[in-house]
């Protein structure tokens, strides 16, 4: 196993793609500390001829403007989780272990191989390389860009280079957090019976969240699979006082057959009524909705072709959604493993990274898109 230092990787068709994919590991990015890496992204499309770059903060975006009659947008965000003993890029065979080497480095080297030695694509194409992804949505760099600059995100179609080892990870499902909040009537410990205990009203609450199942819808040939998880329990006021008040957490991930006001009715029904009685509040506190696979589009049916294996249902949220709440169709597809994501573990190899570069290299030359 070597460690692996950043180096100015050579341009051309024959790159090494793991080497390269190692040079933006080796770059720190974690959220709200992305400058670095967009200014080695910045420098390297600026000295592509034909393409027209912008940067807004720490947002770049690269278009190709040769008229054609189709655009794509291949999207990747630049920033990491928080390093995890895992800083520096580490090279064992064609394996790469390093932060952020899946998620999503892997695919940002992926999109500017594309944007660096594909001068005539039969589309045009947008490089979106945008900051905080692995945060609160409130910082994330492509829903800005939508709010500020929708003009540049203009689109037929686009794909997000998430890792899906490289095959088609379709659509996502939507997630919303959920607090409820339950009363009580405080009492001294050593007389409960003049109190009213608002956790131990959590224990039906618990129990039926635990029995709910959930659904596995089956769209457009994607299996999604709903759940329903308490993430988090606040309460106590000390150690010989009946609580008077409880806070639980529910995070509820669903399909996108339902819309977020249907998910939200389903959490309710599991609660039930008797719970949410008039000293109970369930509030929504985070939402991102669902989306459905989308790989109807010309672009994105030549992506599937191309793939060649059937695609599978997106489990997790991802910025997919954002496209689709514009009318713009996305999918997820990326190198790496999605599974080994945000662990101390994480890597990438040669492979994935290689079939995603000539899967897209195909399909931004293919002249079936004409």
């Amino acid at each position: 196993m070597t460690t692996v230092t950043t180096t100015a990787t050579p341009l051309g068709a024959d790159i090494d793609l793991l080497q390269a994919t190692a040079d933006l590991v080796n770059i720190p990015s974690v959220s709200h500390h992305e400058g670095p890496l967009v200014d080695h992204i910045e420098a390297r499309l600026r000295a592509v001829v034909g393409l027209h770059v912008e940067r807004l903060g720490m947002n770049l975006v690269a278009r190709t403007m040769l008229g054609k009659s189709q655009r794509l947008v291949l999207a990747g965000h630049t920033d990491t989780v928080p390093v995890n003993d895992n800083a520096t890029a580490l090279i064992d065979g064609d394996v790469l272990h390093g932060l952020g080497s899946a998620d999503m480095k892997g695919g940002l080297a992926v999109f500017l191989h594309i944007l660096e030695t594909v001068p005539n694509p039969t589309v045009d194409l947008t490089g979106v390389f945008y900051e905080c992804e692995e945060v609160a949505s409130i910082h994330n760099g492509l829903k800005k860009l939508f709010v500020e600059r929708p003009d540049l995100l203009q689109c037929d179609a686009a794909i997000l280079g998430e890792p899906t080892q490289a095959k088609i990870e379709a659509g996502c499902q939507g997630t919303m957090r959920v607090v409820l909040r339950l009363g009580g009537a405080r009492a001294h410990t050593a007389r409960p019976w003049m109190g009213r205990n608002a956790i131990h009203r959590l224990a039906v609450v618990l129990t039926r969240i635990e029995a709910d199942l959930g659904r596995r819808p089956v769209i457009d040939g994607c299996e999604f699979r709903e759940s329903l998880q308490v993430v988090n329990v606040a309460g106590g006021v000390s150690g010989n006082v009946v609580p008077d008040r409880v806070e639980l957490t529910i995070n509820h991930r669903f399909a996108p057959d339902r819309t977020s006001e249907q998910a939200l009715e389903h959490i309710k029904s599991v609660i039930g009524s008797d719970i949410l009685g008039d000293d109970a509040e369930c509030e929504l506190v985070d939402l991102g909705p669902a989306t459905p696979p989308s790989l109807t589009h010309p672009l994105l049916a030549e992506l599937r072709s191309l793939v060649g294996e059937a695609p599978t249902a997106k489990l997790g949220w991802t910025d997919v959604a954002f496209f689709s709440a514009q009318g713009i169709p996305a999918t997820n597809f990326g190198p790496g493993d999605p599974t080994i994501a945000h662990t101390k573990g994480e890597h990438v190899n040669r492979h994935e990274i290689e079939r995603a570069a000539s899967v897209l290299r195909s399909l931004v030359t293919s002249n079936r898109l004409n």
